[in-house]
């Protein structure tokens, strides 16, 4: 077994106490928890972060004062060593949702005062005992939506909270067999060699055929939707996406790990590629943009079975001359 218990406990303890504190002590967790260079990566409009202090003052105070009480609801929950450095680097992964009464506004974002979910995954390297850096990606549009707002004219697939794996046990608190996490590792790694090319000389659902289980489940996000079996995936996501842009850059990960039947990868950004015909209700810019995800990944077999989906689309559509967060704002003003 490999054992990353010492790693997934400081995780756990910074999010137990971030999650209880109050607006004034924020800061002092993360900096008992993370080094003084604290490096965090967030979607639009935060971008990078560096240092506890400021991580404390510009995301999670905002969103602690909007959501209240903040209670995390975590559905995978996993360890490993990024396979992407020589550094061996040890990685912990938490995806969920962070939940609570929508009371206050966050980034200018109406209050529901009702029942809000913020979808989140975050990767945490570990250095000497403390959290050195995060990739911390969230969902801002599916709250968006929650709040009564439509910041996309189009959606393809469902728009669905997301659920946790249906085995119900992503969350690997206990040391796995490190075979468990090698063939995960695997799958990923065919996927990704398929996905990256776009051009296997196969028909589309062939292809996904390859490396996914026939009634896979893409949880993608809000503005795109949720898809399930090959069949509708490659008519909802993969074939217009893929329709969509030209130019795809080669993949470019910070981080691909995997512990047992789970794993996943994120990059700033995964890869680049021109928008060459519509996409998400919106015509074609003739741009290039960047694509800052966060995938996970449930196994079963040695194929893929299940997918969670974070993309900054905020991030990329600012690029295409569209500033969604801003549009919205102005006409919430008035």
């Amino acid at each position: 077994m490999t054992d990353f218990s010492a790693e997934k406990r400081l995780v756990l303890d910074c999010y137990a106490t971030l999650d209880r504190a109050a607006l004034d002590g924020l800061a002092d967790v993360l900096s008992l928890y993370c080094t003084p260079d604290y490096r965090w990566r967030g979607f639009h409009p935060f971008n990078e972060l560096v240092g506890p202090e400021t991580v404390a003052e510009r995301f999670w105070s905002p969103l602690h004062r909007a959501l209240t009480p903040i209670q995390r609801r975590q559905d995978i929950f996993m360890a490993g060593r990024n396979q992407m450095k020589d550094d061996a680097s040890v990685w912990v992964v938490s995806m969920g949702h962070l939940m609570g009464l929508y009371d206050a506004p966050w980034l200018g974002l109406p209050p529901t005062g009702k029942m809000a979910f913020l979808p989140y995954c975050e990767f945490n390297r570990i250095e000497g005992g403390r959290i050195a850096e995060s990739a911390f990606y969230f969902d801002l549009p599916h709250l968006m939506v929650q709040a009564g707002l439509r910041p996309f004219p189009n959606q393809t697939a469902a728009h669905v909270t997301q659920p946790g794996p249906i085995t119900h046990g992503g969350q690997l608190f206990d040391p796995q067999p490190p075979e468990e996490g090698v063939r995960t590792l695997a799958a990923i790694e065919a996927m990704i060699a398929d996905l990256g090319q776009w051009h296997s000389g196969l028909p589309l659902e062939e292809e996904l055929r390859r490396t996914w289980m026939e009634d896979m489940i893409w949880w993608g996000p809000a503005g795109i939707g949720a898809t399930y079996t090959i069949e509708r995936y490659a008519k909802q996501h993969a074939g217009p996406f893929r329709a969509a842009f030209s130019d795809r850059s080669k993949t470019k990960h910070l981080c691909r790990m995997a512990e047992g039947a789970f794993g996943g990868f994120f990059g700033w950004p995964n890869f680049t590629a021109t928008l060459s015909g519509p996409f998400m209700g919106r015509a074609p810019t003739g741009r290039r943009g960047e694509f800052r995800v966060i995938d996970l990944y449930r196994r079963a077999g040695d194929k893929l079975a299940e997918n969670w989906i974070f993309i900054d689309l905020l991030h990329f559509w600012k690029q295409q001359g569209v500033d969604i967060l801003a549009d919205i704002r102005k006409t919430l003003s008035g």
